[in-house]
C-alpha cells in the first residue's frame, strides 16, 4: 500500500508539474497578446505623426507662386466669369424673346 501511496503522489506531482507549465505557457501568450496590442497601438499614433512630418516634406517641395503671378492668374480667372455671365445672361434674353414670340401666335 505504500508503494501505491507513492505512486500516487508522484503522479499527482507530475499532473501539478504538467498544470503549472500549462499556466505558465498560457500567462507568456497572455503577455505576448498584451505587448502585441500595445505595439499596435504605438504604431497609429507614429503613422498620424509621420503623415504630418511628411506633409511638412511635401510642403517645403510646393512651387508657391510670386504675387505678380497670383494677381494675373486671378484677373484672368474673374474676366472669363464675367464673359461667361455675360454670355449666358444673352442666351436667356435671347430664348426668353423667343419664347415670347411662339406663345404670343399661338
Amino acid at each position: 500500500m505504500a508503494k501505491k501511496d507513492k505512486k500516487n503522489t508522484a503522479d499527482e506531482k507530475e499532473k501539478s508539474e504538467k498544470s503549472l507549465k500549462l499556466e505558465k505557457a498560457e500567462d507568456k501568450a497572455e503577455k505576448k497578446d498584451k505587448k502585441d496590442k500595445n505595439k499596435s497601438e504605438k504604431k497609429e499614433p507614429n503613422k498620424v505623426a509621420k503623415w504630418f512630418k511628411d506633409l511638412k516634406i511635401e510642403f517645403k517641395k510646393v512651387v508657391w507662386p510670386d504675387k505678380k503671378t497670383v494677381v494675373n492668374n486671378t484677373s484672368v480667372v474673374l474676366a472669363v466669369v464675367a464673359a461667361s455671365a455675360v454670355l449666358v445672361g444673352l442666351l436667356d434674353s435671347g430664348f426668353l424673346a423667343l419664347m415670347r414670340l411662339i406663345y404670343q401666335q399661338g
